[in-house]
């Protein structure tokens, strides 16, 4: 029998960087999100020849390997075996013989939470499969676990809960691995609204998020830095941007968006660059209210807030910049498995 699953990718609207640790367990962080109509995707067969196969098409890597408990991370395909392991580890307990194919709608290093949402649909792949007893808290904090502390990437907390919950979310971190899930009811003329004033712009600059972050973990230890206030501005954003979701103001939200990727960028040297400054300039130009990067930065997919009668001009200007745009459809499902 075959098992598929999929989980969706992420906006960061607001707050990203303050789940990152050590600045939620001091500090305590809050995150908006909110899930897009763009996913991971993984196939799961169960095979009974000893034999463990790695088909990660997306980042064209394959690999074969013998069944055993313990599959050796040695820097290929590294994340797929240490999902194999823990689970193995944790809940299944024998080894394994299966072929795991996985791909993602979107390119390694965009910003949208690709790398954690991947391990959530494969974890689901294998709920499905071995009928693992699991809610959505501890699959998201599994995901983590997977991805932070097994195989040693860094970076913070919300791409696991989102692809695993779904939809807009404002979430709460704090010490102790202690995350509050807060689903948020949107009209929907109010996520309509949202939509058509959103543009996607794809810089086709794949970047390495675990270097910014380590420089914000950095600032998180040190109290009296720029940077470390710049943290505290953007958790202040968080809170006022679902409130002004809320009420549907739109354009409210894109100012306080605005300021927040201005304070973003204080947070890393790294988290901006002169592709990004000058697509932001752009857009702006042409008519954006407001404009940030997905994720730590660096790179990968900006959004941008328009009133929509701009977003046709706001789009031709940047695509001259030779990037490429989409249009926003959230998705307010999370992560979900089935059998073939």
């Amino acid at each position: 029998m075959i098992f598929r699953s999929r989980a969706p990718l992420r906006l960061g609207l607001a707050g990203g960087g303050t789940d990152v640790a050590p600045y939620s367990d001091i500090y305590g962080g809050c995150v908006l999100n909110a899930t897009i109509s763009m996913y991971a995707h993984c196939t799961l067969e169960k095979t009974n020849n000893g034999k463990i196969v790695f088909d990660a098409q997306d980042i064209n890597k394959y690999e074969e390997c013998d069944s055993a408990l313990y599959l050796e991370l040695d820097g290929s395909v590294d994340l797929l075996k240490g999902i194999c392991n823990r689970l193995v580890k944790d809940y299944i307990r024998k080894p394994l013989s299966f072929k795991l194919t996985t791909y993602s709608d979107v390119a390694m290093g965009s910003g949208l939470g690709g790398s954690s949402t991947m391990v959530v649909a494969i974890i689901h792949a294998f709920i499905e499969c071995y009928q693992i007893p699991l809610g959505e808290y501890e699959i998201a904090k599994l995901a983590y676990k997977i991805e932070r502390e097994d195989v040693g990437l860094a970076g913070g907390k919300q791409d696991q809960f989102s692809a695993t919950f779904g939809g807009f979310n404002f979430m709460e971190f704090n010490g102790n691995n202690h995350t509050i899930v807060n689903p948020l009811r949107i009209k929907n003329r109010i996520i309509n609204e949202l939509e058509d004033s959103l543009l996607l712009y794809f810089t086709h600059i794949s970047r390495d998020s675990a270097s910014i972050i380590k420089s914000q973990i950095e600032s998180s230890n040190n109290q009296g830095l720029d940077s470390l206030l710049a943290m505290h501005e953007i958790k202040s954003h968080a809170l006022k941007m679902k409130d002004f979701l809320l009420l549907g103001n739109i354009k409210k939200f894109a100012q306080v968006m605005d300021s927040s990727w201005s304070s973003k960028k204080r947070t890393s040297g790294m988290v901006s660059n002169e592709i990004l400054d000058k697509a932001y300039n752009t857009a702006k130009e042409s008519g954006a209210i407001a404009g940030k990067v997905n994720g730590a930065g660096g790179g990968g997919f900006m959004m941008f807030l328009m009133p929509p009668e701009k977003k046709m001009q706001v789009k031709r200007s940047l695509e001259l910049l030779g990037g490429s745009t989409s249009n926003v459809k959230f998705n307010n499902e999370g992560s979900s498995g089935w059998n073939v």
